[in-house]
Protein backbone atom coordinates (compact mmCIF):
# COMPACT_ATOMS: atom_id res chain seq x y z
CA UNK A 1 0.00 0.00 0.00
CA UNK A 2 1.17 3.50 -0.80
CA UNK A 3 1.52 6.49 1.46
CA UNK A 4 0.59 9.99 0.34
CA UNK A 5 3.11 12.78 0.37
CA UNK A 6 1.29 15.96 1.33
CA UNK A 7 3.91 18.53 0.37
CA UNK A 8 1.68 21.56 0.84
CA UNK A 9 -1.52 21.75 2.89
CA UNK A 10 -4.49 22.33 0.63
CA UNK A 11 -5.70 24.98 3.06
CA UNK A 12 -2.88 27.18 1.75
CA UNK A 13 -3.66 26.44 -1.89
CA UNK A 14 -7.19 27.79 -1.41
CA UNK A 15 -5.70 30.88 0.28
CA UNK A 16 -7.24 30.36 3.70
CA UNK A 17 -5.41 30.94 6.94
CA UNK A 18 -6.82 29.92 10.33
CA UNK A 19 -8.03 32.82 12.50
CA UNK A 20 -5.88 33.76 15.45
CA UNK A 21 -6.30 31.38 18.39
CA UNK A 22 -8.16 28.82 16.29
CA UNK A 23 -8.81 26.09 17.18
CA UNK A 24 -9.68 27.11 20.70
CA UNK A 25 -10.14 23.44 21.60
CA UNK A 26 -8.86 20.17 20.23
CA UNK A 27 -11.35 17.73 18.75
CA UNK A 28 -10.70 15.45 21.75
CA UNK A 29 -11.61 18.27 24.15
CA UNK A 30 -14.81 18.93 22.19
CA UNK A 31 -15.71 15.27 22.39
CA UNK A 32 -15.12 15.20 26.15
CA UNK A 33 -17.33 18.26 26.70
CA UNK A 34 -20.16 17.19 24.41
CA UNK A 35 -20.34 13.54 25.53
CA UNK A 36 -19.96 14.14 29.26
CA UNK A 37 -22.59 12.54 31.54
CA UNK A 38 -25.84 14.47 31.41
CA UNK A 39 -25.01 16.22 28.15
CA UNK A 40 -27.06 15.94 24.98
CA UNK A 41 -24.42 13.83 23.22
CA UNK A 42 -23.76 11.47 26.10
CA UNK A 43 -22.88 7.96 24.94
CA UNK A 44 -23.53 4.51 26.29
CA UNK A 45 -22.13 1.16 25.26
CA UNK A 46 -24.60 -1.56 24.36
CA UNK A 47 -24.53 -4.87 22.52
CA UNK A 48 -25.93 -4.84 18.98
CA UNK A 49 -26.02 -8.16 17.13
CA UNK A 50 -23.31 -9.53 19.42
CA UNK A 51 -20.96 -6.52 19.10
CA UNK A 52 -20.34 -3.94 21.84
CA UNK A 53 -20.84 -0.47 20.31
CA UNK A 54 -21.02 3.11 21.53
CA UNK A 55 -24.42 4.70 20.90
CA UNK A 56 -26.05 8.07 21.52
CA UNK A 57 -27.83 7.69 24.84
CA UNK A 58 -30.39 10.39 23.99
CA UNK A 59 -31.24 9.30 20.46
CA UNK A 60 -34.95 8.65 19.81
CA UNK A 61 -35.65 4.92 20.18
CA UNK A 62 -37.55 4.58 16.92
CA UNK A 63 -39.24 6.44 14.08
CA UNK A 64 -42.52 6.64 16.02
CA UNK A 65 -40.69 8.88 18.51
CA UNK A 66 -39.47 11.08 15.64
CA UNK A 67 -43.02 11.37 14.30
CA UNK A 68 -44.20 12.50 17.73
CA UNK A 69 -41.40 15.06 17.85
CA UNK A 70 -42.70 16.34 14.54
CA UNK A 71 -46.23 16.59 15.90
CA UNK A 72 -44.93 18.76 18.76
CA UNK A 73 -43.91 21.48 16.28
CA UNK A 74 -47.64 22.03 15.60
CA UNK A 75 -48.26 24.96 13.22
CA UNK A 76 -44.64 25.39 12.17
CA UNK A 77 -44.33 24.90 8.40
CA UNK A 78 -42.82 21.51 7.58
CA UNK A 79 -42.89 21.16 3.79
CA UNK A 80 -43.12 23.77 1.04
CA UNK A 81 -43.57 22.49 -2.51
CA UNK A 82 -44.37 25.06 -5.18
CA UNK A 83 -47.60 26.70 -3.88
CA UNK A 84 -48.35 23.92 -1.36
CA UNK A 85 -47.52 24.45 2.32
CA UNK A 86 -47.91 21.71 4.91
CA UNK A 87 -47.56 22.32 8.64
CA UNK A 88 -46.21 19.73 11.07
CA UNK A 89 -49.69 19.29 12.53
CA UNK A 90 -51.19 18.67 9.08
CA UNK A 91 -48.41 16.24 8.19
CA UNK A 92 -48.93 14.25 11.38
CA UNK A 93 -52.68 14.04 10.75
CA UNK A 94 -51.97 12.57 7.31
CA UNK A 95 -49.37 10.14 8.72
CA UNK A 96 -51.70 8.84 11.43
CA UNK A 97 -54.69 8.44 9.11
CA UNK A 98 -52.66 6.66 6.43
CA UNK A 99 -51.06 4.44 9.11
CA UNK A 100 -54.51 3.32 10.30
CA UNK A 101 -55.58 2.67 6.71
CA UNK A 102 -52.51 0.50 6.07
CA UNK A 103 -53.22 -1.47 9.24
CA UNK A 104 -56.81 -1.99 8.13
CA UNK A 105 -55.47 -3.46 4.87
CA UNK A 106 -53.56 -6.07 6.82
CA UNK A 107 -50.14 -4.45 6.63
CA UNK A 108 -48.18 -4.91 9.82
CA UNK A 109 -44.79 -5.32 11.40
CA UNK A 110 -42.15 -6.58 8.99
CA UNK A 111 -44.25 -6.18 5.84
CA UNK A 112 -42.55 -4.21 3.10
CA UNK A 113 -44.15 -1.00 1.80
CA UNK A 114 -42.45 0.33 -1.34
CA UNK A 115 -42.34 4.10 -1.88
CA UNK A 116 -41.65 5.42 -5.39
CA UNK A 117 -42.09 9.12 -6.11
CA UNK A 118 -40.19 12.33 -6.61
CA UNK A 119 -39.76 14.72 -3.67
CA UNK A 120 -43.38 15.58 -2.89
CA UNK A 121 -45.20 16.43 0.37
CA UNK A 122 -46.68 12.92 0.19
CA UNK A 123 -43.22 11.31 0.49
CA UNK A 124 -42.63 11.90 4.23
CA UNK A 125 -46.27 11.05 4.90
CA UNK A 126 -45.96 7.64 3.26
CA UNK A 127 -42.56 6.97 4.81
CA UNK A 128 -43.70 7.55 8.39
CA UNK A 129 -47.12 5.94 7.91
CA UNK A 130 -45.28 2.72 7.05
CA UNK A 131 -42.45 2.83 9.58
CA UNK A 132 -44.56 3.93 12.57
CA UNK A 133 -46.63 0.71 12.30
CA UNK A 134 -43.47 -1.41 12.19
CA UNK A 135 -43.58 -2.03 8.43
CA UNK A 136 -40.37 -1.80 6.43
CA UNK A 137 -40.35 1.16 4.03
CA UNK A 138 -38.57 0.50 0.71
CA UNK A 139 -37.76 3.85 -0.97
CA UNK A 140 -37.22 3.10 -4.66
CA UNK A 141 -35.10 5.21 -6.96
CA UNK A 142 -37.49 7.51 -8.81
CA UNK A 143 -35.04 7.69 -11.72
CA UNK A 144 -35.27 3.96 -12.35
CA UNK A 145 -36.93 2.52 -15.42
CA UNK A 146 -40.01 0.31 -15.20
CA UNK A 147 -37.84 -2.80 -15.25
CA UNK A 148 -35.59 -1.46 -12.49
CA UNK A 149 -38.55 -0.47 -10.34
CA UNK A 150 -39.96 -3.94 -10.91
CA UNK A 151 -36.71 -5.42 -9.66
CA UNK A 152 -37.00 -3.43 -6.42
CA UNK A 153 -40.61 -4.49 -5.91
CA UNK A 154 -39.82 -8.16 -6.57
CA UNK A 155 -36.58 -8.26 -4.60
CA UNK A 156 -38.12 -6.63 -1.53
CA UNK A 157 -41.32 -8.67 -1.69
CA UNK A 158 -43.38 -5.52 -1.22
CA UNK A 159 -46.93 -6.03 0.03
CA UNK A 160 -47.92 -2.43 -0.73
CA UNK A 161 -46.75 0.33 -3.05
CA UNK A 162 -47.29 4.06 -2.65
CA UNK A 163 -46.17 6.00 -5.72
CA UNK A 164 -46.80 9.03 -7.89
CA UNK A 165 -48.38 8.97 -11.32
CA UNK A 166 -45.07 9.04 -13.22
CA UNK A 167 -43.74 5.99 -11.42
CA UNK A 168 -47.05 4.14 -11.80
CA UNK A 169 -46.95 4.63 -15.56
CA UNK A 170 -43.61 2.80 -15.56
CA UNK A 171 -44.66 0.07 -13.12
CA UNK A 172 -48.20 -0.62 -14.33
CA UNK A 173 -47.14 -2.69 -17.38
CA UNK A 174 -45.32 -5.04 -14.96
CA UNK A 175 -48.21 -5.28 -12.47
CA UNK A 176 -48.78 -8.98 -13.13
CA UNK A 177 -45.23 -9.80 -12.01
CA UNK A 178 -46.03 -9.08 -8.34
CA UNK A 179 -48.69 -11.45 -7.04
CA UNK A 180 -47.77 -10.51 -3.47
CA UNK A 181 -48.38 -6.79 -4.08
CA UNK A 182 -51.83 -6.40 -2.58
CA UNK A 183 -52.20 -2.63 -2.31
CA UNK A 184 -51.21 0.15 -4.73
CA UNK A 185 -51.91 3.79 -3.82
CA UNK A 186 -51.11 6.37 -6.51
CA UNK A 187 -50.93 10.11 -5.94
CA UNK A 188 -51.35 13.00 -8.40
CA UNK A 189 -52.97 10.81 -11.02
CA UNK A 190 -55.62 12.26 -13.34
CA UNK A 191 -58.66 10.08 -13.00
CA UNK A 192 -58.70 6.60 -11.53
CA UNK A 193 -55.49 4.62 -12.06
CA UNK A 194 -55.97 1.15 -13.49
CA UNK A 195 -55.38 -1.71 -11.03
CA UNK A 196 -54.69 0.81 -8.26
CA UNK A 197 -56.36 3.35 -5.96
CA UNK A 198 -55.82 7.07 -5.55
CA UNK A 199 -53.92 8.04 -2.41
CA UNK A 200 -56.11 11.14 -2.25
CA UNK A 201 -59.07 8.84 -1.66
CA UNK A 202 -57.49 7.91 1.67
CA UNK A 203 -55.98 11.14 2.99
CA UNK A 204 -56.89 13.84 0.45
CA UNK A 205 -54.42 16.28 -1.11
CA UNK A 206 -51.69 18.05 0.91
CA UNK A 207 -53.92 21.14 1.06
CA UNK A 208 -56.57 19.00 2.77
CA UNK A 209 -54.34 17.39 5.41
CA UNK A 210 -55.23 20.07 7.96
CA UNK A 211 -58.89 18.99 7.87
CA UNK A 212 -58.17 15.31 8.56
CA UNK A 213 -59.21 14.02 12.00
CA UNK A 214 -56.47 14.09 14.62
CA UNK A 215 -55.72 10.48 15.54
CA UNK A 216 -53.08 8.75 17.57
CA UNK A 217 -50.69 6.45 15.81
CA UNK A 218 -51.71 2.77 15.85
CA UNK A 219 -50.34 1.04 18.94
CA UNK A 220 -47.25 -0.95 17.94
CA UNK A 221 -44.19 -1.94 19.98
CA UNK A 222 -41.03 -1.11 18.03
CA UNK A 223 -37.51 -1.83 19.32
CA UNK A 224 -34.47 0.16 18.14
CA UNK A 225 -33.08 -2.89 16.32
CA UNK A 226 -36.30 -3.67 14.45
CA UNK A 227 -36.16 -3.45 10.65
CA UNK A 228 -37.20 -0.04 9.31
CA UNK A 229 -36.00 0.45 5.73
CA UNK A 230 -34.49 -1.14 2.67
CA UNK A 231 -32.47 1.38 0.67
CA UNK A 232 -30.99 0.07 -2.55
CA UNK A 233 -27.35 0.76 -3.34
CA UNK A 234 -26.44 2.86 -6.34
CA UNK A 235 -26.10 -0.14 -8.61
CA UNK A 236 -23.41 1.46 -10.79
CA UNK A 237 -22.15 -2.09 -11.36
CA UNK A 238 -24.38 -5.18 -11.25
CA UNK A 239 -27.76 -5.43 -9.56
CA UNK A 240 -28.49 -3.02 -6.68
CA UNK A 241 -28.38 -4.56 -3.23
CA UNK A 242 -30.95 -3.73 -0.58
CA UNK A 243 -29.34 -2.38 2.59
CA UNK A 244 -31.55 -3.43 5.52
CA UNK A 245 -31.66 -0.57 8.01
CA UNK A 246 -32.98 -0.42 11.55
CA UNK A 247 -34.81 2.26 13.51
CA UNK A 248 -31.58 2.87 15.45
CA UNK A 249 -29.68 3.43 12.18
CA UNK A 250 -31.91 6.32 11.15
CA UNK A 251 -32.29 7.80 14.64
CA UNK A 252 -28.50 7.87 15.10
CA UNK A 253 -28.14 10.48 12.37
CA UNK A 254 -30.06 13.09 14.33
CA UNK A 255 -27.38 13.30 16.99
CA UNK A 256 -24.46 12.62 14.64
CA UNK A 257 -25.31 15.68 12.58
CA UNK A 258 -25.85 17.78 15.68
CA UNK A 259 -22.58 16.57 17.17
CA UNK A 260 -20.59 17.73 14.13
CA UNK A 261 -22.27 21.14 14.20
CA UNK A 262 -21.59 21.51 17.93
CA UNK A 263 -17.93 20.60 17.45
CA UNK A 264 -17.52 23.44 14.95
CA UNK A 265 -18.85 25.94 17.51
CA UNK A 266 -16.65 24.67 20.35
CA UNK A 267 -13.58 24.63 18.11
CA UNK A 268 -14.24 28.33 17.57
CA UNK A 269 -14.29 28.88 21.34
CA UNK A 270 -17.92 29.95 21.37
CA UNK A 271 -20.80 28.86 23.57
CA UNK A 272 -23.35 26.50 22.05
CA UNK A 273 -26.33 28.52 20.79
CA UNK A 274 -29.95 27.82 21.62
CA UNK A 275 -31.42 25.77 18.78
CA UNK A 276 -33.84 27.57 16.48
CA UNK A 277 -35.84 26.28 13.49
CA UNK A 278 -34.38 27.04 10.08
CA UNK A 279 -35.44 26.77 6.46
CA UNK A 280 -33.51 24.54 4.08
CA UNK A 281 -33.78 23.78 0.36
CA UNK A 282 -33.66 20.01 -0.21
CA UNK A 283 -32.43 19.35 -3.74
CA UNK A 284 -31.40 15.71 -3.54
CA UNK A 285 -33.89 12.83 -3.69
CA UNK A 286 -35.44 11.53 -0.50
CA UNK A 287 -34.91 7.96 -1.69
CA UNK A 288 -31.19 8.54 -1.00
CA UNK A 289 -29.98 8.06 2.59
CA UNK A 290 -28.36 11.52 2.66
CA UNK A 291 -31.70 13.26 2.15
CA UNK A 292 -33.82 10.81 4.16
CA UNK A 293 -31.69 9.55 7.01
CA UNK A 294 -29.34 12.50 7.50
CA UNK A 295 -31.73 15.21 6.30
CA UNK A 296 -35.37 14.34 6.90
CA UNK A 297 -34.83 12.83 10.37
CA UNK A 298 -32.80 15.79 11.65
CA UNK A 299 -35.13 18.38 10.15
CA UNK A 300 -38.19 16.85 11.80
CA UNK A 301 -36.45 16.60 15.16
CA UNK A 302 -35.44 20.28 14.96
CA UNK A 303 -38.74 21.56 13.56
CA UNK A 304 -37.08 22.90 10.43
CA UNK A 305 -38.88 23.79 7.22
CA UNK A 306 -37.99 21.74 4.16
CA UNK A 307 -38.51 23.06 0.64
CA UNK A 308 -38.82 20.56 -2.22
CA UNK A 309 -38.39 21.29 -5.94
CA UNK A 310 -40.07 19.51 -8.86
CA UNK A 311 -36.62 19.18 -10.36
CA UNK A 312 -33.31 20.92 -9.87
CA UNK A 313 -32.99 24.26 -11.64
CA UNK A 314 -30.44 26.83 -10.49
CA UNK A 315 -32.55 29.89 -11.34
CA UNK A 316 -35.60 28.44 -9.60
CA UNK A 317 -33.38 27.73 -6.61
CA UNK A 318 -32.24 31.36 -6.56
CA UNK A 319 -35.87 32.50 -6.55
CA UNK A 320 -36.77 30.14 -3.71
CA UNK A 321 -33.73 31.12 -1.61
CA UNK A 322 -34.57 34.81 -1.99
CA UNK A 323 -38.33 34.42 -1.36
CA UNK A 324 -38.18 31.96 1.55
CA UNK A 325 -34.96 33.26 3.16
CA UNK A 326 -33.36 29.83 2.89
CA UNK A 327 -30.44 29.40 5.28
CA UNK A 328 -28.97 26.11 4.04
CA UNK A 329 -28.82 23.96 0.94
CA UNK A 330 -26.48 21.64 -0.88
CA UNK A 331 -26.41 17.90 -1.33
CA UNK A 332 -23.73 17.07 -3.86
CA UNK A 333 -20.82 19.18 -5.15
CA UNK A 334 -22.26 19.72 -8.64
CA UNK A 335 -25.22 21.62 -7.16
CA UNK A 336 -22.90 23.85 -5.14
CA UNK A 337 -20.89 24.58 -8.29
CA UNK A 338 -24.02 25.57 -10.20
CA UNK A 339 -25.11 27.91 -7.42
CA UNK A 340 -21.70 29.57 -7.60
CA UNK A 341 -21.11 29.69 -11.34
CA UNK A 342 -24.54 30.45 -12.78
CA UNK A 343 -24.57 33.88 -14.50
CA UNK A 344 -28.00 34.70 -13.03
CA UNK A 345 -26.78 34.46 -9.43
CA UNK A 346 -25.96 38.16 -9.23
CA UNK A 347 -29.61 39.08 -9.87
CA UNK A 348 -30.87 37.58 -6.61
CA UNK A 349 -30.48 38.32 -2.92
CA UNK A 350 -28.97 35.16 -1.50
CA UNK A 351 -27.66 36.71 1.72
CA UNK A 352 -29.77 34.40 3.89
CA UNK A 353 -27.55 31.41 3.00
CA UNK A 354 -25.49 30.43 6.05
CA UNK A 355 -24.30 26.95 5.11
CA UNK A 356 -23.80 24.83 2.00
CA UNK A 357 -23.07 21.19 2.76
CA UNK A 358 -22.58 18.15 0.62
CA UNK A 359 -21.47 14.56 0.53
CA UNK A 360 -21.97 11.58 -1.72
CA UNK A 361 -19.12 12.51 -4.06
CA UNK A 362 -15.62 13.98 -3.73
CA UNK A 363 -15.49 17.77 -3.84
CA UNK A 364 -12.75 20.00 -5.16
CA UNK A 365 -10.88 22.00 -2.51
CA UNK A 366 -11.45 25.09 -4.67
CA UNK A 367 -15.18 24.68 -4.12
CA UNK A 368 -14.64 25.09 -0.38
CA UNK A 369 -12.94 28.44 -0.85
CA UNK A 370 -15.52 29.73 -3.32
CA UNK A 371 -18.47 28.92 -1.05
CA UNK A 372 -16.84 30.91 1.72
CA UNK A 373 -15.76 33.73 -0.59
CA UNK A 374 -18.89 34.16 -2.72
CA UNK A 375 -21.67 33.44 -0.22
CA UNK A 376 -19.88 34.17 3.03
CA UNK A 377 -21.34 30.81 3.96
CA UNK A 378 -19.73 28.04 5.94
CA UNK A 379 -19.05 24.93 3.87
CA UNK A 380 -19.58 21.44 5.25
CA UNK A 381 -18.71 17.97 4.10
CA UNK A 382 -19.07 14.42 5.31
CA UNK A 383 -18.78 10.81 4.34
CA UNK A 384 -21.19 7.95 4.52
CA UNK A 385 -22.80 5.38 2.28
CA UNK A 386 -26.05 3.50 1.91
CA UNK A 387 -24.64 0.75 4.13
CA UNK A 388 -23.98 3.25 6.92
CA UNK A 389 -27.34 5.01 6.58
CA UNK A 390 -25.45 8.25 5.84
CA UNK A 391 -23.30 10.07 8.39
CA UNK A 392 -20.08 8.50 9.66
CA UNK A 393 -17.68 11.43 9.35
CA UNK A 394 -18.20 15.14 9.05
CA UNK A 395 -16.70 18.56 9.52
CA UNK A 396 -17.59 22.10 8.60
CA UNK A 397 -16.65 25.74 8.91
CA UNK A 398 -13.02 26.39 9.84
CA UNK A 399 -12.21 22.70 10.14
CA UNK A 400 -13.26 22.10 6.55
CA UNK A 401 -11.46 25.18 5.30
CA UNK A 402 -8.37 23.94 7.14
CA UNK A 403 -8.59 20.43 5.65
CA UNK A 404 -10.58 20.85 2.41
CA UNK A 405 -9.35 17.52 1.02
CA UNK A 406 -10.73 15.59 4.03
CA UNK A 407 -14.26 14.36 4.74
CA UNK A 408 -13.64 14.90 8.45
CA UNK A 409 -13.13 12.66 11.47
CA UNK A 410 -15.66 10.04 12.58
CA UNK A 411 -18.44 11.11 14.91
CA UNK A 412 -17.97 10.04 18.52
CA UNK A 413 -20.00 6.82 18.19
CA UNK A 414 -18.18 5.64 15.05
CA UNK A 415 -14.81 3.99 14.43
CA UNK A 416 -12.69 3.89 11.27
CA UNK A 417 -9.71 1.80 10.31
CA UNK A 418 -7.63 1.27 7.18
CA UNK A 419 -7.13 -2.34 6.15
CA UNK A 420 -4.93 -4.23 3.70
CA UNK A 421 -6.35 -5.56 0.43
CA UNK A 422 -7.06 -8.99 1.87
CA UNK A 423 -8.66 -7.57 5.02
CA UNK A 424 -6.23 -9.28 7.39
CA UNK A 425 -4.04 -6.39 8.54
CA UNK A 426 -4.71 -2.88 9.81
CA UNK A 427 -2.42 -0.33 8.16
CA UNK A 428 -0.57 2.46 9.98
CA UNK A 429 -1.41 6.17 9.89
CA UNK A 430 -0.85 7.72 6.47
CA UNK A 431 -1.09 4.57 4.40
CA UNK A 432 -3.82 4.09 1.82
CA UNK A 433 -5.95 0.99 2.07
CA UNK A 434 -9.59 -0.02 2.25
CA UNK A 435 -11.70 2.02 4.64
CA UNK A 436 -13.67 -0.02 7.20
CA UNK A 437 -16.32 1.61 9.40
CA UNK A 438 -18.17 0.59 12.56
CA UNK A 439 -20.93 2.10 14.66
CA UNK A 440 -24.67 2.09 15.42
CA UNK A 441 -25.38 3.58 11.99
CA UNK A 442 -24.17 0.47 10.10
CA UNK A 443 -27.07 -1.52 8.63
CA UNK A 444 -27.82 -5.16 9.44
CA UNK A 445 -26.75 -6.41 6.03
CA UNK A 446 -28.19 -6.92 2.56
CA UNK A 447 -31.79 -7.98 2.17
CA UNK A 448 -32.09 -11.59 1.01
CA UNK A 449 -28.39 -11.72 0.07
CA UNK A 450 -26.41 -13.70 2.70
CA UNK A 451 -23.32 -14.13 0.50
CA UNK A 452 -22.90 -10.40 -0.12
CA UNK A 453 -23.64 -9.73 3.55
CA UNK A 454 -20.92 -12.13 4.70
CA UNK A 455 -18.44 -10.57 2.29
CA UNK A 456 -19.14 -6.96 3.28
CA UNK A 457 -20.10 -7.02 7.00
CA UNK A 458 -17.45 -8.51 9.29
CA UNK A 459 -17.64 -8.49 13.11
CA UNK A 460 -19.56 -5.22 13.19
CA UNK A 461 -17.41 -3.55 10.54
CA UNK A 462 -18.54 -2.70 7.02
CA UNK A 463 -15.98 -2.97 4.22
CA UNK A 464 -16.69 0.21 2.31
CA UNK A 465 -14.83 -0.42 -0.94
CA UNK A 466 -13.34 3.08 -0.60
CA UNK A 467 -9.59 3.58 -0.60
CA UNK A 468 -8.63 6.07 2.08
CA UNK A 469 -6.07 7.13 4.67
CA UNK A 470 -6.29 8.54 8.18
CA UNK A 471 -4.03 11.24 9.59
CA UNK A 472 -2.61 11.44 13.11
CA UNK A 473 -5.75 13.14 14.47
CA UNK A 474 -8.15 10.71 12.83
CA UNK A 475 -9.29 12.86 9.90
CA UNK A 476 -10.27 10.72 6.93
CA UNK A 477 -9.12 11.33 3.35
CA UNK A 478 -10.90 9.39 0.60
CA UNK A 479 -8.45 8.53 -2.17
CA UNK A 480 -10.71 6.61 -4.52
CA UNK A 481 -13.24 3.89 -4.95
CA UNK A 482 -11.26 0.66 -5.10
CA UNK A 483 -12.75 -0.18 -8.49
CA UNK A 484 -11.94 3.31 -9.83
CA UNK A 485 -8.23 3.18 -9.10
CA UNK A 486 -6.17 3.26 -12.31
CA UNK A 487 -3.01 1.17 -12.57
CA UNK A 488 -0.65 2.57 -15.21
CA UNK A 489 2.34 0.37 -15.82
CA UNK A 490 2.23 -0.86 -12.22
CA UNK A 491 1.80 2.64 -10.75
CA UNK A 492 -1.38 3.34 -8.77
CA UNK A 493 -3.28 6.49 -9.74
CA UNK A 494 -6.02 7.58 -7.35
CA UNK A 495 -8.57 9.38 -9.49
CA UNK A 496 -9.67 11.86 -6.80
CA UNK A 497 -6.10 13.17 -6.50
CA UNK A 498 -6.01 14.07 -10.21
CA UNK A 499 -9.61 15.29 -10.18
CA UNK A 500 -8.86 17.67 -7.30
CA UNK A 501 -5.98 19.19 -9.27
CA UNK A 502 -8.23 19.64 -12.31
CA UNK A 503 -10.92 21.20 -10.11
CA UNK A 504 -8.35 23.67 -8.83
CA UNK A 505 -8.07 25.15 -12.33
CA UNK A 506 -10.29 28.26 -12.38
CA UNK A 507 -11.97 27.19 -15.64
CA UNK A 508 -13.02 23.71 -14.46
CA UNK A 509 -16.26 23.06 -12.54
CA UNK A 510 -16.67 19.31 -13.09
CA UNK A 511 -14.04 16.63 -13.64
CA UNK A 512 -13.64 12.88 -13.62
CA UNK A 513 -10.75 10.53 -14.35
CA UNK A 514 -11.14 7.11 -15.95
CA UNK A 515 -8.71 4.46 -17.14
CA UNK A 516 -8.50 3.75 -20.88
CA UNK A 517 -7.09 0.40 -22.04
CA UNK A 518 -3.44 0.58 -23.18
CA UNK A 519 -1.57 -2.22 -24.90
CA UNK A 520 1.74 -1.77 -23.08
CA UNK A 521 0.75 -0.02 -19.84
CA UNK A 522 -2.50 -1.82 -19.13
CA UNK A 523 -4.30 1.46 -18.50
CA UNK A 524 -3.68 5.14 -19.01
CA UNK A 525 -5.54 8.00 -17.31
CA UNK A 526 -8.02 10.10 -19.27
CA UNK A 527 -10.17 12.96 -18.01
CA UNK A 528 -13.53 14.43 -18.91
CA UNK A 529 -14.13 18.00 -17.77
CA UNK A 530 -16.90 20.57 -17.84
CA UNK A 531 -15.90 24.23 -17.91
CA UNK A 532 -17.40 27.20 -16.12
CA UNK A 533 -19.78 29.40 -18.08
CA UNK A 534 -17.78 31.50 -20.53
CA UNK A 535 -14.43 29.88 -19.64
CA UNK A 536 -11.95 28.62 -22.22
CA UNK A 537 -8.92 26.37 -21.78
CA UNK A 538 -7.22 23.86 -24.07
CA UNK A 539 -6.40 20.22 -23.48
CA UNK A 540 -2.67 20.97 -23.49
CA UNK A 541 -3.11 23.79 -20.96
CA UNK A 542 -4.93 21.47 -18.58
CA UNK A 543 -2.32 18.76 -19.05
CA UNK A 544 0.42 21.28 -18.24
CA UNK A 545 -1.57 22.39 -15.19
CA UNK A 546 -1.59 18.83 -13.85
CA UNK A 547 2.04 18.16 -14.85
CA UNK A 548 3.44 20.90 -12.60
CA UNK A 549 1.46 19.63 -9.63
CA UNK A 550 1.62 15.83 -9.89
CA UNK A 551 4.00 13.13 -11.09
CA UNK A 552 4.13 12.74 -14.85
CA UNK A 553 2.55 9.29 -14.83
CA UNK A 554 -0.59 10.82 -13.27
CA UNK A 555 -1.10 13.38 -16.05
CA UNK A 556 -4.13 12.47 -18.19
CA UNK A 557 -3.05 11.16 -21.57
CA UNK A 558 -6.23 12.59 -23.04
CA UNK A 559 -8.76 15.20 -21.89
CA UNK A 560 -12.25 15.54 -23.34
CA UNK A 561 -14.63 18.44 -22.81
CA UNK A 562 -18.31 17.99 -21.97
CA UNK A 563 -20.80 20.74 -22.75
CA UNK A 564 -22.96 19.60 -19.84
CA UNK A 565 -22.13 18.71 -16.24
CA UNK A 566 -21.02 15.10 -16.03
CA UNK A 567 -23.66 12.36 -15.80
CA UNK A 568 -24.52 11.31 -12.27
CA UNK A 569 -26.78 8.84 -10.59
CA UNK A 570 -29.41 9.98 -8.10
CA UNK A 571 -26.86 9.75 -5.26
CA UNK A 572 -24.63 12.33 -6.93
CA UNK A 573 -21.93 9.87 -8.00
CA UNK A 574 -20.50 10.37 -11.47
CA UNK A 575 -21.38 7.53 -13.81
CA UNK A 576 -17.87 6.86 -15.01
CA UNK A 577 -18.99 4.03 -17.27
CA UNK A 578 -20.82 6.66 -19.36
CA UNK A 579 -17.64 8.70 -19.88
CA UNK A 580 -15.90 6.19 -22.14
CA UNK A 581 -18.06 7.43 -25.03
CA UNK A 582 -16.03 10.67 -25.01
CA UNK A 583 -12.99 8.79 -26.32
Amino acid sequence: MATVDVAQPLSSTIEWSPPENWPARSRAECRAILTAPGQRFEMEEIEIRGIRLRTWKNAPPNLRAIALLGQSHADREFVIYEDERVSYDSWFRAVANLAHDLRARGIGKGDRVALAMRNLPEWPVAFFAATTIGAVCVPLNAWWTGAELSFGLSDSGAKALICDSERWERIAPHRGEFPGLETVLVTRHEGEPSAAERLEGVIGTPREYASLPLRELPAVEIAPEDDATIFYTSGTTGKPKGALGTHRNLCTNILSGGYNAACAVLRRGEALPEPKPRTGLTVIPLFHVTACSAGLMSNIAAGNTMIFMYKWDAVQAFKIIEREKVSSTGGVPTIAWQLLEHPERKNYNLSSIEAIGYGGAPAAPELVRKIHEVFGALPGNGWGMTETMATVTGHSSEDYLNRPDSCGPPVAVADLKIMSDDGTRELPVGEIGELWARGPMVVKGYWNNPDATAETFIDGWVRTGDLARLDEEGWCYIADRAKDMIIRGGENIYSSEVENVLYDHPAVTDAALIGLPHQQLGEEPAAVVHLAHGAHVSEDELRDWVAVRLARFKVPARIAFSKETLPRNANGKILKKDLFSFF
